[in-house]
């Protein structure tokens, strides 16, 4: 018998001030995980930023204290201190304590701004376990504290001279809501910090880590802006021509800056879209223009030196693309994104000014530097010719089913279900380990395929070759997807968990590597969104007498023999690899959801992983082996951060 219950007003509940911040923060900062507990300062930083945008900030120090806090402070105008009229408190503690509150709503505050809905600086002091804010103004200082979201002292005023302007805020995210994790990763800070700097080339930014024994401190400032981000981000590749070519321009009062290189050794192009200093991932209409007017100037070019016969068909996107590195950078005063995520910008106006602005500039670069278009259009032509060939490889592999195509003995062992939601592949380290991965599975959910020897390496070969090679034609048909382009269709995947399980040893991490670079150039979105893993195997095994434990590194290992008697007898068994386990410890330890360790890969800074790919898989041996040198003793291949 159901039981009845009245629905009235009674039942509404109202969320005052900050609340429903506290209540769902999810809904603000997207999770309370690692990333929502960056964004926090990405929010307060980008107060600052906007400052500087219109005019009034030079300089931003951001520091990260002994106690876990953290400190930014600007050289700004400072928050405005007086009376609001309509909450009848301080402006500073009306935008410290009321969402969509602040300067970028009137039009007058600020003309070009990131943090459009107002909720930033809020949304912070709400999920802060405290937050002290001083702001300098008026030859005064006037100070806050908050716990909480709630201001629990006066705003204090004292008479100071010697900081003439600017804002500082300080707080300690709340363990109650990030309870994972609330120690900020230096590294990760550092990358959104100097990719600002770099879309910035007016500020200098100081950061500084008070955590160390002795301080750690960068300061960045690029006086070339995108110039030098280009040279940082191709630092380690070969280019095609000396000098980058620079864009900068406004027009009806959207700024537009770009910076162009192309280089001789990558056959992929890497390009970065912003918008008002947010990287949009997911493309926009500025990206859209940037790549229109790069193909359409390039195939004038070509027709009018006769580098593409009247009868010959017009160089494609790709094409000119390839091997280019790019920046687009545009500043919106209405920018539209799409989502609160504002990954994707959707201005429709903007599409049409940076293909304008981009075509003027750069139609004159290429007519006084013909050589620097005549080696841009033969490394388009060269591609075109691998997109043939290519072409030709992909039609054999669509006549091909997985079977017919992998020469593999032990092939794709598929599983039962034909949802992609529950399937998983675990793509294997040769037979041995697809023997013990095929019958230690869950034949349900779980597909196996082995991958014979190492992969072909993507970093260094074309088009054609890659269509060609077995294993990715194995790949490829059992993942259900097409390579690049308009042949790229997520929702025809297979698998929603792609998992890369090699052996633990240097031949395991190089074919992992191999794999990785493949999805990383070939289907990055496949990494975007969250669908590719890798699978980490214990290294050893400890019994003494009828109990037995796995480690999966060197120190857990050592750990474990320290916890045992002293005089015990034991025995360490080391797996060299997957397939000396029995199908039976590859499930409980590996396999099993229940019981096993997985990391999902995921890019948090694209020009750092570009760089990393470029550096261990390209041609040049220098960078490689430096790399090593620097890093190769501290990594161990089971504890890697991917």
């Amino acid at each position: 018998m159901a039981i009845k219950s009245d629905y009235g007003a009674e039942q509404i509940q109202v969320l005052e001030g900050l609340e429903p911040v506290r209540k769902r923060p999810g809904m603000y900062i997207g999770t309370t995980g690692p990333k929502g507990l960056h964004h926090l300062v990405y929010e307060v930083v980008d107060n600052s930023i906007d400052e500087a945008l219109a005019g009034h900030c030079t300089h931003i120090e951001v520091d990260i204290n002994i106690d876990g806090s953290v400190t930014v402070t600007d050289n700004g105008r400072g928050i405005p201190t007086d009376i609001h009229p309509a909450t009848g408190k301080s402006a500073l503690e009306t935008v410290m304590t009321v969402l969509h509150a602040g300067g970028k709503f009137g039009g007058g505050g600020y003309k070009v701004s990131g943090g459009l809905h107002g909720v930033g600086i809020s949304v912070v002091n709400a999920l802060s376990e405290w937050l002290i804010i001083k702001v300098w103004r008026d030859n005064s200082v006037y100070t806050q504290r908050y716990e909480c979201g709630v201001a629990v002292s006066e705003l204090k005023k004292e008479p100071d001279t010697e900081h003439p302007k600017g804002t500082s805020v300080s707080f300690l995210p709340d363990k109650q809501i990030f309870t994972s994790d609330t120690n900020f990763d230096y590294a990760t800070l550092s990358a959104r910090l100097r990719e600002l700097a770099y879309l910035n080339s007016q500020i200098t930014i100081k950061f500084t880590d008070y955590r160390k024994q002795e301080p750690y401190s960068e300061t960045y400032f690029y006086e070339g802006g995108l110039r030098e981000y280009v040279t940082y981000m191709c630092r380690n590749k070969e280019a095609l021509h000396k000098d980058i070519i620079y864009i900068c321009g406004e027009k009806k009062g959207v700024q537009v800056e770009a910076a162009l290189l192309w280089c001789i050794d990558a056959y992929s192009d890497n390009l970065l879209g912003f918008a008002n200093n947010i990287r949009t991932i997911d493309g926009g209409t500025h990206l859209e223009g940037l790549k229109t007017v790069l193909t359409r100037t390039m195939n004038n070019v070509a027709r009018k030196r006769n580098k593409i016969k009247e009868n010959e068909p017009n160089l494609s996107g790709e094409n000119v693309r390839e091997g280019l590195t790019g920046i687009v950078s545009v500043k919106v005063p209405e920018p539209e994104f799409e989502g609160q995520t504002k990954t994707k910008l959707g201005n429709t106006e903007v599409r049409g000014i940076v293909d304008l602005l981009v075509g003027e500039v750069l139609g004159e670069y290429l007519e006084f530097n013909p050589h620097v278009g005549d080696i841009i259009i033969e490394k388009a032509v060269q591609a075109f010719k691998a997109a043939e060939a290519a072409r030709r490889a992909r039609d054999l592999v669509r006549r091909k089913s997985v079977l017919e195509s992998s020469p593999l003995p032990g092939k794709l062992a598929d599983c039962s279900t034909r949802d992609p939601a529950e399937a998983e592949i675990f793509l294997v380290e040769g037979d041995s380990a697809g023997g013990s991965a095929k019958q230690g599975r869950d034949r349900r959910f779980q597909a196996i395929l082995p991958l014979r020897g190492k992969i072909i390496n993507i970093e260094k070969t074309d088009d054609a070759k890659i269509y060609k090679n077995n294993e990715i034609q194995s790949l490829i048909t059992a993942l259900g997807l097409g390579i690049k382009g308009e042949e790229f269709d997520v929702s025809q995947l297979r698998y929603h968990r792609i998992v890369i399980m090699t052996d633990a040893d240097v031949d395991g991490a190089h074919i992992r590597t191999l794999i990785l670079t493949f999805f990383y150039r070939y289907q990055r979105l496949l990494i975007e969104q969250g669908f590719i893993y890798i699978a980490c195997p214990p290294l050893y095994k400890i019994e003494r007498g009828r109990n037995h434990s796995y480690c999966y590194n060197e120190q857990q290992l050592q750990d474990n023999i320290k916890a045992l008697p002293a005089n015990a007898k034991y025995t360490i068994q080391r797996f060299k690899g997957l397939g000396e386990m029995m199908p039976v410890q590859l499930w409980n330890t590996t396999m099993n959801p229940e019981t096993r360790s997985m990391k999902r890969v995921e890019i948090d800074d694209a020009v750092e992983a570009d760089r990393i790919f470029t550096i261990l898989m390209g041609d040049k041996v220098a960078p490689r082996r430096q790399f090593i040198e620097n890093y190769g003793s501290k990594l161990n291949l089971n504890d890697l951060d991917i």
